[in-house]
């Protein structure tokens, strides 16, 4: 008989929501919950670094084909700055390369500094990222002393919220895009206070609307495959998968029609489908999902960004 993890047990497909811990890279954390419900393919939804904990959103078998709708949600982190001390790396695992003495910490010139780095900022993407230059990640290029400055991105910040001061450490709370550097966030606001800093510590607590306390953690999972414990409950199916995306249920003949990828018109779905510009689950009278697809503003056409290939009309 199949253990719980075994491919032979049965096809694994949905999310899993990890509470990463420190020491482990996303894509190592990534392999291990693949390894344990027997997956064929895996991703996730947002590196976190290795030093970081928190939620890393794991998808299973077709579910990675959501990864990338996933990716672009906001995320939200609780965070540590220590002023005073620069690093090449911007967070703790990096070289120290400048002191400064640390000013006295007021919460109102704190939460001034903070108000500047809210909303769509300009932020310069660090030297030890996974970014590509010539084909190869910064980081390689950084430890060859090749210090690579990649030009300013957007980004936005949605909240950024003062949680304490214990100088030279500041914790605070953000609400982010994706694509947002925290540890870049916190050198630079150390950098607004004129003494510079580096993040030294990092939780990720929602990414993709899944939350820190729903979040399942690594050695638990591990502890209750080695006893033989079915890890099927752990999976989140596909049509839960999208938090706040809207959904429309079709009939069985465009259903068909969905599953073979054909064109797609917003009309098609009928008056009761949801308006507007954005993201929309398509699915079958069972409430499978059948695709993922994205109104573009202005057009009458449905643009597909994952189709599911599922079973027959529902009897």
């Amino acid at each position: 008989m199949s253990r719980p993890g075994d491919p032979a047990a049965f096809p694994v497909e949905g999310l899993v929501v990890l509470d990463k811990p420190e020491g482990l890279s996303s894509a190592q954390a990534t392999a291990r919950v693949r390894r344990l419900f027997g997956a064929r393919k895996a991703g996730h939804t947002g590196t976190l670094d290795p030093a970081a904990r928190g939620v890393l959103v794991c998808c299973l078998g077709r579910a990675t084909r959501l990864a990338s709708a996933l990716l672009a949600r906001p995320k939200t982190y609780e965070a540590v700055l220590t002023l005073g001390v620069e690093t090449d790396t911007q967070d703790a695992a990096g070289q120290v390369v400048a002191e400064r003495p640390v000013p006295e910490l007021h919460p109102e010139a704190l939460e001034e500094v903070f108000r500047r780095f809210t909303g769509e900022i300009l932020q310069v993407p660090p030297a030890y990222s996974a970014l590509k230059h010539e084909g190869l990640p910064l980081y390689a290029h950084a430890r060859r002393g090749r210090m690579i400055r990649k030009p300013p991105r957007p980004v936005v910040v949605y909240a950024l919220a003062l949680r304490g001061i214990e100088p030279p450490r500041v914790r605070f709370a953000v609400r982010c895009s994706a694509g947002t550097y925290v540890r870049t966030l916190a050198a630079d606001i150390g950098a607004a206070l004129g003494c510079g800093g580096h993040l030294s510590g990092l939780v990720r607590t929602e990414c993709a609307g899944f939350r820190l306390e729903e979040a399942c953690g690594l050695a638990d999972l591990e502890n209750r495959f080695r006893q033989g414990e079915d890890l099927r409950p752990r999976v989140i199916p596909l049509e839960r998968a999208l938090r706040g995306v809207p959904g429309t249920a079709v009939a069985d003949d465009l259903a068909e029609r969905i599953r073979q990828g054909r064109p797609l018109a917003r009309a098609e779905l009928g008056p009761a489908a949801p308006q507007g510009a954005g993201l929309l689950q398509i699915l079958d009278r069972r409430g499978t999902l059948l695709a993922l697809v994205e109104a573009a503003p202005g057009s009458a056409r449905l643009i597909y960004r994952a189709v599911f290939a599922g079973p027959g009309p529902a009897p």
